[in-house]
């Protein structure tokens, strides 16, 4: 009886050993493993309303216009950042947006000049040392023949990287959409966010990568 027990102790304890020396590779082994691959984010169209003209007031916040203050639709603070196919913030980088008003205008001359003078409709920031950027706006409406969304371009000096559109997540027209539909599901995913609840109005984070 006590040869089979110290038998068996020596069994366990060469087990052991066993596995102790084997965690390190199989840990090792984990940590070796690709990350998944990031993409670009998908470009897409610029649409018929890009500003003719610039308005004076120009900054992140669009709910204010001059000396005006827009009271229409759903506040709504959209950040992220804008870095390249490596992660690396892209230090320079200038960041556009510009969409309709709370009933689907836009200051265009091709909308009839029917936007509210209160909505800016129009920003533009510099993006931080981390990439990051921020604005003040609204939840994108749908308007005749679209869906929700909101226009992005991302500059570099005289070089433009790239224009594209942020979609709401789960929005029920999203599905109607031509231009949405025309992506894959990849690329939806990379352009639609979810418009959450969040401290201040909703939130909607936005990461940006581009092929610089």
């Amino acid at each position: 009886m006590m040869t089979r027990c110290v038998k068996a102790g020596a069994l366990h304890r060469r087990a052991f050993a066993a596995a102790l020396v084997a965690a390190p590779a199989l840990w090792l082994g984990a940590r070796a493993q690709p990350a998944a691959a990031r993409i670009a984010t998908p470009s897409q169209t610029e649409g018929p309303f890009y500003p003719v003209r610039l308005p004076a007031d120009a900054d992140h916040d669009l709910l204010r216009n001059g000396r005006l203050s827009y009271g229409g639709g759903q506040p709504v603070w959209v950040d992220g950042t804008v870095t390249d196919m490596a992660g690396r913030p892209v230090r320079g980088a200038q960041v556009e947006i510009w969409q309709s008003d709370a009933d689907g205008h836009y200051h265009h001359p091709g909308d009839w000049g029917r936007a509210d003078a209160a909505f800016q409709g129009f920003g533009r920031v510099a993006v931080a040392q981390d990439g990051s950027y921020r604005f003040r706006t609204i939840r994108p409406v749908p308007y005749a023949g679209r869906t929700s969304h909101v226009h992005f371009k991302v500059r570099l000096g005289q070089r433009e990287l790239l224009t594209t559109q942020l979609y709401v997540a789960g929005d029920a027209g999203n599905a109607r959409d031509p231009v949405w539909r025309g992506l894959s599901e990849a690329e939806r995913s990379a352009v639609t966010v979810p418009f959450a609840p969040g401290a201040d109005g909703l939130l909607a984070r936005f990461p940006i990568v581009v092929a610089v």
